[in-house]
């Protein structure tokens, strides 16, 4: 499964009401793959909503290098495909972080995504956590 911004902040936040349900969808997942633009969003929306830095920096370095998820460093063709997806969909509202989750999971065949996020779901995926 994708791992994507607010699933990461649902399983890192123990007070949100999807934590239980995030985590154990995380638990379960036998393939988790994210990217570095999911990562810096995550830093930035825990800025947002005022929870502790160093746990979140923290958390976000573990997600960086632990052995059980692969994380993508987007390069410029990876950007530059995700923005050509941007660009053919005008209609929608999706971030360019979306976008690139979108390609890599078109990319590796992954249809769940561990997100709160609607855009999942309207791009075609499958969103595990309510929004």
């Amino acid at each position: 499964m994708l791992l994507d911004t607010s699933g990461l902040m649902c399983c890192f936040d123990a007070d949100d009401r999807r934590h239980k349900d995030a985590v154990a969808c995380y638990e379960s997942a036998p393939i988790r793959l994210t990217h570095n633009y999911v990562i810096a969003e995550f830093v930035a929306l825990t800025g947002a909503r005022r929870l502790p830095r160093e746990a979140s920096l923290e958390f976000s370095a573990a997600i960086a290098t632990d052995q059980e998820i692969e994380v993508v460093w987007v390069d410029p063709i990876l950007h530059d495909e995700a923005m050509a997806l941007l660009k053919s969909q005008l209609d929608k509202c999706y971030s360019l972080c979306d976008a690139v989750s979108f390609v890599l999971m078109r990319d590796r065949n992954i249809a769940d995504a561990l997100t709160t996020d609607r855009h999942f779901e309207q791009a075609g995926f499958r969103r595990l956590l309510p929004g």
